[in-house]
């Protein structure tokens, strides 16, 4: 065991977190307002405080110190003192272990108790009391780390955003149904390693995994005490760290090793990450970090009333990001996926937030300006979910150039285009041809657009044609949490059923939205669920179900119907691939004559007339047919017709007049039927009409007539 010091070495104030130089290590922690910070060491249980150090030098408001012989491995935590001023906004309270902000790894789990509260709970002044028990003991403990790993050739894939599909998955739900692995290492990095996997995700067209949270988050206790728990994991204590329960042996390098693999198969990671707010909640929760070190200029307080909490975020609280030390951390952590983890880029929790100055939102702002100026991040795939719930939190298409932001306008005009609403051909039109209307300013391009049908957040595809209603009461919220307009539709069943006169309806209309997300403008976001028919009985909302409503069933993959499913996935990535007109890279608008008697993009009606203004506003028409041409130098023209019909009836559709052929590459109600231009047999070969049945698509390719 270590013999350790009677005080510590001054050390340096940077970089800040625990850093092992072969010698020691330093540590460094910013608070501005505390008056002291001791460094606590424990035994490698974590159970029992060994030694205890005040950090002996102060730098820029870094406190920091050197501990000779310290090797990685070690656990720690801190403890600051200063005034415990509520008032004032100060919670200093040094009976609290705290975690380290810039930790790279945690020993164990937080136990929940009420000593991890500042406040005496018990007590009528509330937060206003202080509580002197120490947490020490129901607290998890910083790790020091050496992150060496060895790369060997690794690079990123960097896919081009226009060949971009990206799978939406949770990292332990993606495994644990997967009964070929072992229990330890179903959930876990290991498992997103394992070859089979990686096959399926080549299968389906996948090029970019992106990852639900994977940095350390906390269980809720009112969740823990209702038997649930929080599953999805939005609920961040360090932003540094992998969480503990997806690590097969605790080693962090168990992440690398699945990217080092993933991208090996030309696979990209982006990870969910949550910056907007933390896990101590609003100023009743529990001061475990960031409370702790300091209140004041980790969290936005209400102006003259710094008591309480500013909440644009909902889950009641919202990190201070025009603070120059918060800002850091936040870049230092996306550096730190990046650089040392090789992550391929990020998709941001509730950006709008991230985007708040103290007068509100700001394209202009410091987050903004310095991740798009960053070297290293600016060059990654950057997601935005562009919306909080605060005031002016809906922000979709106001993220600055760089960004791509998740589409919910797509998504609801889908769900109602498909369940067959009235006057949504117009704004159908919009989101299939890449949403300009909303993203094309600033030189940005359709990627811009990210589209999606389903996500966690929300029905599976399944239960979007088969639940008219949510059905969350396993949530013990009484079934009033989720979204309660899904635009879904269960065709007169609420639910699965054998019914003929309902199962054709939904079953029908589960295939037609793939190509919707496949065959348009903008990248493909899709959630694993929709790949294997899932459906998590009418939940919309199971964040906190870890349990087989929410994990991934393989075995639906292996049925007949899901075979068929993976089967027609992959058919459409392939499409994608094949056809550049479905992905193209700029705006069309009809403008520009691709070939002659051919515009780059024009609309139709079922006669294969082009729409016409009171085409648009008629109340009962449904059919849509768009074709698109396009040319360039290196691919020369490729025409493609896309025809939907989400009417109960099949539609007699005429072909617009053009002087040449039409293959069938696709029709939903018939996938077998699938033929590509030359190809025998399927061809539509001359023909001036194309029945699409009810609750389908059919796309065509064009071919010149040969003497043009």
């Amino acid at each position: 065991m270590m013999r350790f010091p009677t005080r510590l070495m001054p050390g340096a104030d940077t970089p800040l977190g625990a850093s092992w130089d072969g010698l020691g290590v330093n540590f460094a922690v910013f608070s501005a307002n505390a008056l002291r910070i001791d460094l606590c060491i424990f035994d490698p249980s974590g159970r029992r405080e060994i030694a205890r150090f005040e950090l002996p030098e102060r730098t820029d408001e870094v406190w920091h110190g050197y501990l000779p012989d310290a090797r990685p491995g070690l656990l720690y935590g801190y403890r600051a003192y200063g005034p415990y001023e509520p008032l004032r906004g100060h919670r200093f309270n040094p009976h609290k272990l705290l975690v380290d902000p810039y930790a790279r790894a945690l020993h164990g789990q937080l136990s929940w108790s009420d000593s991890l509260f500042g406040y005496r709970i018990s007590s009528p002044r509330g937060d206003l009391s202080i509580d002197r028990r120490d947490s020490a003991p129901a607290m998890p403990k910083s790790v020091v780390t050496n992150d060496a790993f060895n790369w060997g050739d690794d690079r990123l894939p960097r896919v081009p955003w226009d060949r971009t599909v990206i799978m939406e998955a949770h990292l332990r739900g993606l495994s644990m149904r997967r009964s070929e692995l072992t229990p330890v290492e179903r959930g876990t990095f290991r498992a997103l390693a394992d070859p089979q996997l990686i096959d399926h995700l080549l299968r389906l067209g996948i090029t970019t995994l992106e990852l639900m949270p994977v940095h350390a988050f906390v269980k809720d206790r009112f969740l823990l005490e209702r038997g649930l728990t929080n599953y999805w994991g939005y609920n961040t204590l360090a932003f540094f760290a992998p969480h503990a329960g997806y690590l097969a042996e605790g080693s962090p390098h168990e992440v690398r090793t699945a990217i080092r693999r993933l991208h090996a198969a030309g696979i990209e990671v982006v990870l969910d990450v949550v910056y907007n707010h933390t896990c101590e909640g609003n100023e009743l929760g529990p001061t475990l970090c960031y409370r702790g070190l300091d209140n004041a200029v980790y969290y936005r307080l209400v102006p003259e009333d710094e008591r309480h909490l500013i909440n644009d975020t909902g889950c009641g609280n919202t990190l201070n990001l025009s603070h120059p030390r918060v800002l850091q951390m936040v870049m230092d952590s996306l550096r730190h996926w990046a650089v040392d983890f090789h992550v391929d880029g990020f998709r941001f929790d509730l950006c709008s937030t991230l985007g708040r100055e103290s007068y509100g939102f700001d394209q202009a702002c410091g987050f903004f300006d310095v991740l798009r100026q960053d070297p290293v991040l600016s060059k990654l795939k950057l997601i935005a979910e562009p919306w909080d719930p605060g005031p002016g939190g809906y922000q979709l298409g106001n993220h600055p150039p760089g960004f791509a932001e998740w589409n919910d306008r797509f998504r609801d005009t889908v769900r109602r285009f498909w369940r067959g609403d009235s006057l949504q051909r117009g704004d159908m039109a919009a989101r299939l041809s890449g949403s300009g209307d909303i993203f094309d300013r600033r030189g940005r391009r359709p990627w811009a657009s990210l589209n999606f049908v389903t996500s966690h957040d929300g029905f599976t595809l399944t239960d979007v044609v088969s639940y008219a209603e949510r059905h969350n009461e396993a949530n013990g919220e009484g079934g009033q949490d989720g979204h309660s307009d899904n635009y879904s539709s269960g065709w007169g069943v609420e639910g699965p059923t054998d019914d003929p006169a309902s199962s054709p309806c939904a079953t029908g209309c589960v295939a037609p939205c793939w190509p919707r997300c496949s065959c348009r403008r903008g990248r493909r976001c899709c959630w694993p669920a929709t790949n294997s028919c899932q459906t998590q009985d009418g939940n919309n909302n199971a964040y906190c179900q870890d349990n087989a409503t929410a994990w991934l069933d393989w075995s639906l993959a292996d049925s007949q119907a899901g075979r068929s499913l993976v089967a027609y996935v992959a058919r459409l990535a392939a499409l994608r691939r094949a056809y550049p007109s479905v992905r193209w890279r700029t705006y069309l608008y009809g403008r520009r004559e691709s070939q002659p008697g051919l515009t780059d993009l024009a609309w139709y009606g079922p006669d294969g007339v082009p729409m016409t203004q009171d085409a648009w506003n008629d109340d009962h028409g449904r059919v849509l047919g768009v074709l698109r041409s396009c040319a360039d130098t290196w691919n020369g023209t490729d025409t493609t017709y896309l025809l939907m019909n989400p009417g109960g009836e099949d539609a007699d559709c005429t072909l617009p007049p053009v002087a040449g052929s039409w293959a069938l590459l696709l029709d939903s109600a018939n996938p077998s039927a699938t033929t590509g231009p030359g190809q025998p047999g399927g061809g539509a070969e001359a023909a001036m009409h194309w029945t699409v049945p009810a609750h389908s698509v059919v796309l065509l390719a064009f071919t010149p007539r040969s003497d043009r």
